[in-house]
């Protein structure tokens, strides 16, 4: 099956519109009919490229607004930090808990698709060091959180962090957007799937590990989420990713003893492997 991309952001978001200004005009994009009650709505060679008045968080509605070939979603967006740390961040979405404060439903999550965000992942590290901004940008992944979580297709996000000042940016809008960019035109892809569990929100062990190994997350469970770790929790993580986890890597210092004893019997039931970093 030919991938076919959704490029999807909020017309309200500096960080996101940003972004999607300079794909549009890094293809000289013209405008199209294809997608229905968007504010804007372009088409490339293998993508669409939508702008909503919702925020990304509520974008629960992309199978029925995008075009049926689209295969899956790359969400461009702001990102906040109450440490206002410069940032370039991918990430998964659900809510692990019984609560769904930023949209999305409880003890949901959203289709990942690690391949995508793990060569999103690599083309901002990559960008960050080729433009100078290594050394005041971090490049993470982020643990699963927010919305959406109810779309029949996968979903990742890729984000401009931590403040408005950043979201403004220019030169970030192009970072992200040749991230964005680089992956359309060369989607192929070969990486190690995995879920990650344990970790701060921001997991540099995980990161570490996807750079420097080729693993490719798909959801990641935080330290601060594991009163909620169960076994229909894993079962979540794993089968709601595209392509399906063959390891749960476990930060152990992320983790306690009864946290790991769920996860290695829901792994040796399930014949997944299970790696400690």
């Amino acid at each position: 099956m030919n991938k076919y991309f959704g490029l999807v952001y909020s017309v309200n978001d500096p960080a996101g519109k940003g972004i999607a200004d300079y794909i549009r005009e890094y293809y000289g994009l013209e405008k199209s009919s294809s997608c229905l009650n968007s504010e804007e709505c372009f088409e490339g060679k293998d993508f669409i490229l939508a702008g909503f008045k919702d925020e990304t968080i509520y974008l629960e509605y992309l199978d029925e607004r995008l075009p049926g070939k689209v295969t899956e979603y790359i969400v461009l967006s702001r990102h906040s930090s109450a440490r206002k740390v410069k940032s370039y961040t991918v990430h998964h979405t659900g809510n692990f808990g019984d609560e769904a404060l930023y949209g999305g439903k409880p003890r949901s999550l959203g289709i990942a698709n690690p391949v995508v965000s793990h060569k999103l992942l690599l083309n901002l590290w990559k960008l960050s060091i080729e433009c100078g901004v290594d050394k005041e940008y971090e490049v993470s992944y982020e643990a699963t959180h927010h919305g959406p979580t109810e779309n029949k297709k996968p979903l990742c996000f890729i984000e401009i962090g931590s403040s408005l000042d950043e979201w403004h940016i220019r030169r970030n809008h192009e970072i992200v957007g040749l991230a964005v960019i680089r992956f359309l035109e060369n989607p192929v892809h070969e990486c190690r799937v995995v879920a990650g569990v344990g970790g701060r929100h921001y997991p540099w062990k995980h990161t570490k590990y996807a750079i420097e190994e080729n693993y490719c997350y798909g959801h990641i469970m935080a330290k601060y989420a594991l009163a909620y770790l169960s076994y229909d929790t894993l079962n979540l993580m794993i089968n709601k990713s595209i392509p399906r986890p063959e390891a749960i890597v476990i930060e152990k210092k992320g983790t306690r003893k009864e946290h790991r004893e769920i996860i290695e019997e829901y792994a040796n039931q399930e014949g997944i492997v299970v790696e400690y970093i």
